[in-house]
């Protein structure tokens, strides 16, 4: 018999709503203060620079336990601290400061508007069009419809890093990855770790095509 889940009638509306907002399991999402925006846009571009907490304080002029502090969001920095550290990280201060008022990023593509690319790796007949504009973010999204046309051969040499998702469209394919492969048909899906070997073994019936995801942190 099944069993049939129902909210707690006792549960407060706003928990309720967060209950059904989404079924994923990643973490919601918490608002930064000021301080914490700010400083999390500081540590991204030190980072970026590839500089340590004590060669950006020297170029800024202020001392390490500050920057610190600035970067954890622990203090709110003056007009004059915040100019210099936009100026030693070479960033302009209306950045720096519009960093808390970033609106979350999204892409539209309305259908065969994808950019058709030639992505690292790319063989012949293997046509690959990318669905949606990179975002910001520590975390990469590449999103991309492949089309395997009548003069497509078989490759199982891609190899990167990250997390890749494949969804079957159409067509067939056997799909190789590491050791093992994977007959793949309309409705099939594959995800795997994209630092292995991948890619189509067996050509079975084509034209194939399928929606690919990689996703990987940003370095």
């Amino acid at each position: 018999m099944a069993v049939k889940k129902s909210l707690d009638a006792n549960m407060p509306a706003d928990l309720a709503e967060e209950t059904l907002a989404t079924g994923s399991g990643a973490p919601r999402v918490i608002a930064k203060s000021l301080e914490q925006a700010i400083g999390a846009r500081v540590r991204d571009s030190r980072k970026s620079a590839g500089l340590t907490l004590s060669e950006l304080a020297q170029a800024a002029e202020i001392s390490t336990a500050m920057l610190s502090r600035i970067e954890t969001g622990q203090i709110s920095p003056s007009l004059r601290t915040l100019q210099l550290l936009s100026g030693a990280i070479n960033m302009p201060l209306s950045t720096l400061l519009a960093s808390f008022e970033e609106s979350r990023g999204c892409t539209h593509v309305t259908a065969g508007h994808g950019i058709a690319i030639s992505r690292r790796g790319t063989k012949v007949g293997h046509q690959y069009m990318m669905l949606g504009q990179p975002l910001t973010g520590p975390i990469a999204v590449e999103p991309y419809l492949i089309v395997l046309d009548q003069s497509a051969e078989p490759y199982t040499k891609f190899r990167h890093e990250g997390i890749e998702y494949l969804h079957m469209l159409s067509g067939q394919v056997v799909y190789r990855h590491g050791d093992r492969s994977y007959p793949l048909a309309p409705g099939d899906s594959l995800m795997f770790d994209s630092a292995e070997f991948h890619g189509p073994e067996l050509l079975q019936k084509l034209p194939a095509t399928y929606l690919s995801i990689i996703i990987y942190p940003r370095s």
